[in-house]
């Protein structure tokens, strides 16, 4: 997985509430047996008029050129719905690193930590914030301060996640990585009760 620390990016903004996994990868598009080419299908529905022609719907927010960046901002209740793996990886292959919502489903939440992919809950009144932004403003997310921060005005807002989850985004590890990383101390700690 890629290391996650610092990213200052612009957003797309998508103040939608109860979005479920559904909407983020319809299941007909749950065939595929790697990870790759599912961002093609991100919010498929929602971006396109028809399965056939794949004709962009001009109002929906991923077919404006003027929205960019690595930083996707959802309305609450993000990730609601079937357990869908799937969800994850269609957001971090259409190119988004964080999701910043004032709440996640605790099966989205986990399975965005787990593929490398940082999902942020702030508070209602700091979404709404992040909403009111301008298209060319930007965010600054430190996942070792566990900071977001509004870079025109300097307004930051905290966030929690666990340790665990913390050093493994932050040195690119998933969980097998983080076992082969600790093997020295296994291997110590074996010894000792052994």
């Amino acid at each position: 997985m890629d290391k996650i620390t610092t990213i200052q990016s612009r957003f797309v903004p998508m103040p939608i509430e109860n979005i479920d996994t559904d909407q983020i990868i319809p299941a007909r598009f749950l065939k595929a047996t790697t990870r790759d080419g599912f961002g093609k299908n991100l919010f498929r529905d929602w971006r396109y008029n028809n399965d056939d022609e794949l004709q962009p719907k001009t109002d929906f927010v991923l077919n404006h050129k003027i929205y960019s960046g690595e930083i996707l901002v959802a309305g609450k209740n993000f990730g609601c719905g079937s357990s869908r793996e799937h969800a994850a990886w269609a957001i971090k292959d259409y190119g988004f690193k964080v999701v910043i919502s004032s709440f996640f489903a605790d099966i989205f939440k986990n399975n965005a930590l787990n593929n490398g992919l940082l999902p942020i809950t702030v508070s209602d009144a700091f979404l709404q914030q992040l909403f009111q932004l301008s298209p060319a403003d930007t965010l600054t997310v430190s996942l070792e301060a566990q900071t977001v921060c509004i870079d025109k005005s300097g307004q930051k807002e905290s966030f929690e996640i666990n340790s665990y989850k913390k050093t493994c985004l932050l040195k690119g590890y998933d969980d097998i990585d983080y076992l082969i990383n600790m093997r020295t101390t296994i291997e110590q700690f074996e010894q000792q009760v052994a």
